[in-house]
């Protein structure tokens, strides 16, 4: 299929698989959305999704912005790579299509994003990535068996007590965030396909 032809019945599919209206937008999202437009070129149909209640689509953004903008001493590099190898267990197409796209985004590597989508263990990782995926993988597969000894792993890796948290904290929302977006059967943004490549 031609490439505008595959982009055009790409842009076609509904949104989820739920019929709900949006709602009016809020003043505040109102202007977040025109910021996604001006940064992305597209408003994430993430956000279009939880449009529908403005109360609902707020605390997702404050949470995600929170999570994976708000300084940490995880980079926003290491935030993108805990989502896609989350979302990778749990085979979320929508957040492996746009945390691939903000892997290959921040690392420049797009080799590096398609590896970690496929098989974080066949990526050339440092020994701090490969121990946070570790976690992050098992936390998601296992969450019961996690323990001390794999807080551990993180310390050695050289992970602060509050970096651990916030590995935690990606990783928990990327559980949740996979799960409603296979829940309502969410579409990725066509964009995200060919973004930093």
């Amino acid at each position: 299929m031609p490439k505008d032809k595959a982009e055009t019945a790409a842009a076609e599919r509904p949104l989820t698989g739920l019929d709900v209206e949006p709602a009016p937008l809020s003043e505040a999202m109102t202007q977040y959305y025109r910021k996604c437009d001006e940064k992305l070129g597209f408003v994430p149909n993430v956000l279009k999704a939880y449009s529908f209640d403005m109360a609902k689509l707020e605390a997702f953004v404050r949470m995600v912005d929170d999570l994976m903008l708000a300084p940490s001493g995880l980079s926003k590099l290491e935030r993108e790579m805990i989502a896609v190898v989350v979302s990778s267990v749990n085979h979320c197409h929508y957040c492996l299509v746009s945390h691939g796209a903000a892997v290959r985004y921040h690392s420049g590597d797009p080799h590096l994003a398609e590896t970690l989508v496929a098989n974080y263990r066949a990526a050339t990782l440092t020994d701090r990535q490969r121990a946070m995926l570790d976690f992050a993988w098992k936390i998601t597969e296992r969450p019961a068996e996690i323990g001390d000894e794999d807080r551990e792993a993180l310390r050695r890796a050289g992970f602060s007590d509050r970096d651990i948290w916030d590995v935690v904290l990606v990783a928990g929302f990327f559980n949740m965030s996979n799960r409603v977006a296979s829940g309502v059967a969410m579409e990725p943004n066509v964009e995200y396909y060919a973004m930093a490549r």
